[in-house]
């Protein structure tokens, strides 16, 4: 017998909460140890280093679906407790997961080894081990559309469209602690160079063909703003530093601010401080998985202090966070606020 919709979403993957858990005594052994483990404590190793230069801006790219698979508290909390400065990321970790769950909508846990013509049948997208709720998605497309519609239609930034959102979120979030609204209420600005690639590109093309069959005006995303925006951060920072998760366009994108920034006639440092955290195979020359030292050639990174881990993030991220959050040196860290650039 075949299962329902019902039956298939049953239980709710749980975001992972570092406050609870010591992950000191592990990395400190992970540091005596060889492969990625040894990888891993250095990488816990650069993050406190980033934390505690005080001339440094922290970003954090996020690429991949970790949000979805239990690390979007992480994500969280590096805001809350003063972290990192800014996020640079996919539309669907900011939109498909975050967004989606501060609407009140969960994500469920899974298998990879089920038809996948059955789930469709239910309106059930798989994210590998993970369920989504394909009605629930849609209607973050449709409130996407409907905060588009309520905005001055002329074009914005990713960054301030996503602002508004944060807005839109203190008043009506089901999920109090989205990272959206995390930032917004603590001025970090989030970047998504790709927007149309997630929810909100579905939402905003409703937005513009009802605007555009009503003859009226509509809004539009610039994808050169947001590069603009981005390095005017680089531009006023002394140092930065990058804890990157996967690759693909936020790595690049945040990369590539000391490249445009000298393009623009300013000499700017590369980032001083270098974390990725990947799976992707080098050996195809693909962008997205090209070491840290391979973007020093360009200019971008700086190879003194920088650390490729490679390994699936879920499994790491909450120690390297983790190990950050319980050493405290957080807490006497500098409050960049660089959403105040744009107000």
């Amino acid at each position: 017998m075949k299962p329902t919709k019902t039956e298939l979403l049953q239980e709710t993957i749980q975001h992972i909460d570092i406050c609870g858990i010591d992950s000191v005594p592990i990395i400190d052994a992970m540091r005596k140890m060889s492969f990625s483990s040894r990888d891993t404590a250095s990488a816990a190793d650069i993050l406190q280093l980033m934390i505690n230069d005080t001339d440094c801006t922290n970003w954090l790219t996020l690429a991949g679906s970790t949000s979805a698979g239990g690390c979007m508290q992480v994500y969280v909390d590096m805001v809350r407790f003063n972290m990192i400065d800014c996020i640079v990321s996919t539309g669907a970790s900011i939109i498909d997961m975050d967004f989606f769950e501060a609407l009140g909508y969960k994500h469920y846990k899974g298998t990879p080894f089920i038809d996948d013509a059955l789930l469709r049948a239910n309106y059930i997208d798989r994210i590998y081990d993970t369920y989504i709720d394909e009605e629930e998605l849609q209607d973050c497309d449709r409130t996407i559309k409907e905060i588009a519609d309520s905005l001055e239609p002329r074009p914005y930034s990713s960054r301030a469209f996503i602002w508004e959102i944060g807005r839109w979120l203190t008043k009506n979030s089901k999920k109090k602690n989205s990272l959206i609204q995390t930032c917004f209420e603590n001025n970090v600005p989030i970047f998504v160079p790709a927007f149309s690639d997630c929810s909100a590109g579905f939402g905003l093309v409703l937005h513009q063909e009802e605007r555009i069959k009503e003859g009226k005006p509509y809004l539009t995303i610039d994808s050169v703003a947001d590069f603009r925006e981005l390095t005017q951060i680089k531009l006023q920072s002394q140092t930065s530093g990058l804890f990157m998760v996967g690759g693909g366009v936020p790595k690049n994108f945040a990369q590539d601010t000391v490249v445009c920034a000298e393009c623009m006639g300013f000499e700017v440092p590369m980032h001083q401080y270098a974390v990725q955290i990947t799976v992707a195979d080098v050996r195809d020359g693909a962008c997205s998985s090209s070491t840290l030292k391979e973007a020093s050639s360009w200019g971008k990174v700086n190879t003194v202090h920088e650390q490729m881990v490679y390994a699936e993030a879920t499994t790491v991220v909450p120690l390297i966070v983790g190990y950050a959050y319980q050493k405290g040196d957080w807490k006497k860290r500098t409050k960049y606020e660089w959403a105040k650039l744009y107000l």
